[in-house]
């Protein structure tokens, strides 16, 4: 089996990688980021390069892939900022990859990470799957689009397509990214670690949350899953846990003591408030649950989970 991550040298892309080389089954991986990937592990090539390149993407698709996972995208506070480049990226390379992968020989799986941020507007307290998408930003703009890419390379037969969206993901380690949503790990990971760290929406702003582990378990399963099980609506809104800052931060102050709950400050950045509070808090998820896709117990899970790695024994 080959299979291809766009993306491969980031965060969830290489825990992707190592997850799918411990499941077994798997020939090659290459993975497409414009840094190599981190994974040393001989069944996984490494190219260099940006998904707007044709000659980039031609190099790792090759002759062929049995999965695709597209996880490369400009994010969403670079989105907002730099609006050319964010659709360019999120939406032009996007069909580029599509468009390689509509001339292999077999059509491939294709996993697309999507988010919440395709919604927006005035939205009930748990979203339905059937709820139109009105992003408020530009980046969930750019995901909408895409999103409707895949679902139309999948009705043409182009690739074999899956939409998932992703739950705000936390805690993510290193440093902070151009996210909007990038205070949700930095409330948590910078108290951790002894640092300062700025909480800028309100308390009781309800976020959609996975785990790194409980998202990466789903699109190891979003790469397997057989067709059959998937019918004609190939987006799925992928399971999380509804938290709020304030219970975060108790749970921080439970688990890390009060004197990192101390280190985060509360502020207000009406930039962020824009994007983030426009995004929902719930969904409804039986059918992804049903389809064998998973969720973290509660915010003391995630929490333990991240301690596990920051502070291995």
């Amino acid at each position: 089996m080959k299979i291809v991550v766009t993306g491969g040298a980031g965060f969830l892309g290489s825990r992707l990688i190592d997850a799918l080389l411990a499941e077994g089954g798997v020939d090659e991986i290459v993975s497409l980021d414009q840094v190599a990937c981190p994974v040393a592990d001989p069944r996984v090539t490494s190219l260099v390069g940006s998904i707007d390149d044709a000659a980039a993407v031609e190099r790792a698709l090759g002759a062929g892939a049995d999965v695709v996972y597209h996880l490369a995208a400009v994010l969403s506070g670079q989105s907002e900022s730099e609006f050319d480049t964010g659709l360019h990226i999120n939406v032009d390379a996007t069909r580029l990859i599509l468009e390689r992968c509509r001339s292999l020989p077999r059509p491939p799986r294709f996993v697309f990470t999507s988010s919440l941020a395709v919604f927006g507007g005035e939205m009930p307290e748990v979203v339905p799957e059937t709820m139109a998408t009105m992003p408020q930003s530009s980046y969930g703009c750019g995901k909408a689009i895409g999103e409707l890419l895949v679902s139309e390379y999948s009705r043409k037969g182009f690739v074999d397509g899956l939409t998932c969206r992703l739950p705000t993901i936390c805690v993510r380690p290193g440093k902070p990214n151009s996210a909007a949503s990038s205070f949700v790990s930095g409330i948590i990971r910078e108290p951790v670690a002894g640092l300062a760290s700025d909480c800028p929406v309100p308390l009781d702003t309800r976020l959609w949350i996975s785990s790194p582990g409980a998202a990466i378990a789903n699109l190891v399963r979003a790469g397997r899953l057989d067709s059959a099980e998937l019918g004609l609506h190939r987006v799925l809104d992928l399971p999380g846990i509804t938290v709020t800052p304030e219970a975060m931060l108790e749970s921080l102050e439970r688990l890390v003591g009060a004197e990192a709950r101390a280190l985060v400050s509360l502020t207000s950045d009406q930039r962020v408030i824009d994007i983030v509070c426009s995004w929902p808090g719930a969904f409804e998820v039986s059918r992804a649950r049903s389809l064998g896709f998973v969720a973290d117990a509660d915010f003391d899970a995630v929490l333990q989970q991240y301690l596990g790695e920051a502070r291995p024994a």
